[in-house]
C-alpha cells in the first residue's frame, strides 16, 4: 500500500452506513458518514455512548465492514479486500490502542510489543530494535521483562502504545485510551498522544471526554449514529491564525 503525501486525504469515507440486523430489528448504528483525515492529523470522534464512535472506530481498522457507502484508507478502496487481505493491512498499516490494554498476560512486556512484528516474519535482530526503540520512547524500556500484572495501569497503557507504533504504522487508532486510568495516568497518556503526534503520527482517538478531546487538532462530533458538526481545536486554530499548517504529515 502507497503512503498517503500531505496533500492526500489517508483516510476518506463517503455516506459511510451501518445496520445491524438482530431478532428482525434493524440497528442504524451509523447513517452517511462522510469523515476525511489527512496525514498527520489529530482527530477525536466525541459524543454520548452508543452515538456510534466504537462502531466507526471499527470500520476504520477494518475490524468490521460498512453496511453501505465507501472508504479509502491510503488511496485504496477496502470494500472489495479479503479477509486474509483485511488482516495484512491491519499489522503493517493501522497501530491500535485500546481501553482495556489488551496485553497477553502471560508474555512479558517485549513479548507483547514483539508480537504483532513476529506475525510479519520480521527477522529478530530487526523486532529487537523496534521493540526496543518503541518500549524507550513510551519511557517503559526499563520494564522489558515484567509481565503486565507486574505494571499499574498506566504503565500497561504505556506498553499498549509501544505496541501500537512499533510496526510504525500510517495511523494510530485509539478507541478510550483513558477509560480504565485515573485522572493522572490518563492526563499522562494523553500528554504521549500529543508527543507522538507532534513527531508526526496520525491519530484518531475515540472519547466521550471532552477534556480529552480538547488535545486533538480537530474533533468530530456523533450523535445516533450521525457526524453532527465538526469543530477545529483553541490550539490548532491559534496556530492556523498564525500561518502554520497543521494536519500534514511532520517525518
Amino acid at each position: 500500500m502507497e503512503t498517503a503525501t500531505a496533500s492526500q486525504s489517508l483516510i476518506h469515507m463517503e455516506s459511510v452506513g451501518k445496520v445491524f440486523l438482530t431478532e428482525e430489528v434493524e440497528t442504524h448504528a451509523l447513517s452517511n458518514v462522510h469523515l476525511e483525515i489527512r496525514s498527520g492529523e489529530y482527530v477525536a470522534i466525541a459524543g454520548p455512548s452508543g452515538c456510534g464512535k466504537t462502531t466507526l472506530l471499527s470500520i476504520l481498522g477494518l475490524l468490521d465492514s460498512p453496511s453501505g457507502g465507501t472508504y479509502t484508507l491510503n488511496g485504496q478502496p477496502v470494500s472489495g479486500l479479503s479477509a486474509s487481505q483485511r488482516a495484512h493491512i491491519r499489522n503493517r498499516e493501522i497501530g491500535f490502542i485500546f481501553q482495556a490494554f489488551n496485553l497477553i498476560g502471560d508474555l512479558t512486556v517485549k513479548e507483547n510489543v514483539e508480537l504483532p512484528l513476529t506475525y510479519r516474519g520480521m527477522p529478530a535482530a530487526e523486532r529487537n530494535k523496534r521493540v526496543t526503540d518503541a518500549l524507550e520512547r513510551v519511557g517503559m524500556g526499563h520494564r522489558v521483562g515484567h509481565y503486565p500484572a507486574q505494571l499499574s495501569g498506566g504503565q500497561q497503557q504505556r506498553v499498549a502504545v509501544a505496541r501500537a507504533i512499533a510496526g510504525t504504522p500510517s495511523v494510530l487508532l485509539a478507541d478510550e485510551p483513558t477509560g480504565n486510568l485515573d485522572s493522572t495516568n490518563g492526563e499522562q497518556v494523553m500528554g504521549l498522544l500529543q508527543e507522538l503526534h507532534r513527531e508526526g503520527a496520525t491519530i484518531v482517538m475515540v472519547t466521550h471526554d471532552p477534556r480529552y478531546a480538547e488535545h486533538a487538532e480537530r474533533s468530530i462530533h456523533m450523535f445516533d449514529g450521525q457526524v453532527v458538526r465538526e469543530e477545529r481545536s483553541a490550539v490548532a486554530a491559534e496556530l492556523e491564525r498564525h500561518g502554520f499548517e497543521v494536519g500534514h504529515d511532520a517525518r
